[in-house]
């Protein structure tokens, strides 16, 4: 028997047999939403804005809030003055150490503008009243080819960069204005040397015996000519630990007196700590000392060059030393002066007898000065600012504090803001307060 079907419900039945396929779009994620919500009540910027709001006030504080070992994988951060890495997951618990103000100027950025809405939101609800993001991120910063701070200039080598020519024969391997990391290999200082028709002497040994390596790989490439002489500015990681490398190579190590009895007294922790920041990168590093030490003067003739080593003074470091080549005018002068990183004050630096051997290093009149971190220069008077000038400053600050009976919570609060610019600012300001206020405290 033949069933009669109504054509509405035989379409009907017809449609039930035929797949069917959805062109909805898929449901909005946790994240997705959270991000919406967030673009809803935020300042977002794109580059041309944050070009021009860094170009009128460098003192706005941008915060990248990528991690750290993503900065190092992708090889670097946008360059502002006042910049800082503060993980997204930190950023509640860190950002009132680098922020002191609810009203200061600030912009946050990540890679593709997935975190930094969030991180904006973030602030405001802790009460930030000036906060922008920057909506393009740092990957299209980078794309545009726009000024980057690197965590690594030459990946192809342990070096953080690769060695430039100063002057006539003599060249740095300028080291990153930032602490020692992995990224960097421990190569935060700068490796000089001077390459002559008899041999190279090289200023520093490197803070490994694979940096050391890579460096004098390098030279090479300049050079037929043997390492001579390696000289160390003082007994810090990043100028002795690459010795033994160059023990190998027959070269002779020399050092301060003083900086030999640290090296003896401090050598194993420095080491043990240069091996937990370096990891693999330490491998083959052992604990050397020093062949030869001098205390006020050694004068070195190589190939024609005449070369003075020099202990001018106390200043940053036990055997702090600095060397001069007066044909030259040119002064390698170690942790002795600053530029482009804030100096750190140390347990055992001695602020007041740095100034005075400052007037000392002035008196040779140098023409080019290769300082113990950041690029060389001829302007004294910008080494001078951020040396002598800031070292007067802090201890004026501090005095008047201890006239006052104040105690070191006051010296925490110093204005140390025209300096704020420079690398290391956040991880050293405070910490210089505190000693310089505890040291002058028994002077």
């Amino acid at each position: 028997m033949r069933i009669h079907t109504p054509p509405l419900l035989h379409a009907l039945f017809i449609a039930m047999l035929i797949p069917t396929f959805s062109h909805a779009e898929p449901p909005q994620t946790a994240g997705e939403k959270a991000i919406q919500d967030a673009n809803k009540s935020i300042n977002n910027i794109n580059t041309a804005e944050l070009q021009a709001l860094l170009k009128k006030n460098p003192k706005i504080e941008l915060i990248d809030v990528r991690t750290a070992n993503e900065v190092d994988f992708i090889g670097g951060s946008i360059d502002a003055d006042e910049h800082v890495n503060i993980p997204r997951g930190w950023l509640e618990f860190d950002v009132a150490s680098h922020v002191k103000t609810k009203d200061t100027p600030i912009i946050v950025y990540c890679g593709t503008n997935q975190r930094s809405p969030l991180a904006a939101r973030t602030l405001m609800d802790l009460g930030y009243t000036n906060v922008k993001n920057y909506a393009d991120g740092y990957n299209k910063w980078q794309e545009l080819k726009l000024p980057i701070n690197h965590t690594d200039k030459a990946p192809e080598s342990m070096l953080y960069s690769l060695p430039v020519l100063v002057k006539d024969n003599v060249y740095s391997a300028i080291g990153a204005t930032a602490p020692a990391t992995y990224a960097n290999s421990g190569h935060n200082n700068n490796l000089s040397f001077i390459v002559t028709k008899s041999g190279v002497l090289v200023f520093n040994a490197g803070d490994n015996y694979l940096l050391a390596q890579a460096l004098h790989t390098e030279i090479k490439k300049i050079t037929d000519q043997p390492v001579k002489y390696i000289v160390l500015e003082n007994a810090q990681g990043h100028a002795m630990l690459g010795t033994n490398y160059w023990q190998e190579q027959g070269a002779t190590v020399i050092a301060h007196v003083d900086a030999l009895e640290e090296m003896k007294a401090h050598g194993d922790q420095i080491i043990e700590r240069m091996q937990r920041g370096r990891r693999d990168k330490s491998q083959y590093t052992t604990l050397a000392y020093a062949d030869k030490t001098f205390e006020d003067k050694m004068e070195i003739e190589l190939g024609g060059e005449h070369i003075v080593l020099l202990r001018l003074g106390p200043a940053h470091s036990p055997g702090d030393i600095s060397l001069w080549l007066p044909k030259k005018k040119l002064m390698i002068s170690g942790d002795l002066a600053f530029r482009q990183r804030l100096l750190p004050v140390m347990e055992h630096t001695d602020t007041e007898g740095w100034i005075k051997t400052w007037d000392a290093f002035e008196a040779l009149k140098p023409e080019i000065v290769i300082p113990g971190h950041g690029a060389p220069t001829t302007d004294m008077g910008e080494l001078t600012k951020y040396t002598k000038d800031y070292l007067v400053y802090m201890r004026e600050q501090v005095a008047k504090i201890l006239e006052d009976d104040g105690s070191e919570q006051e010296a925490y609060k110093i204005d140390q803001s025209d300096y704020s610019h420079l690398d290391t600012f956040n991880e050293l300001a405070l910490q210089n307060a505190g000693r310089i206020y505890r040291a002058m405290e028994f002077e």
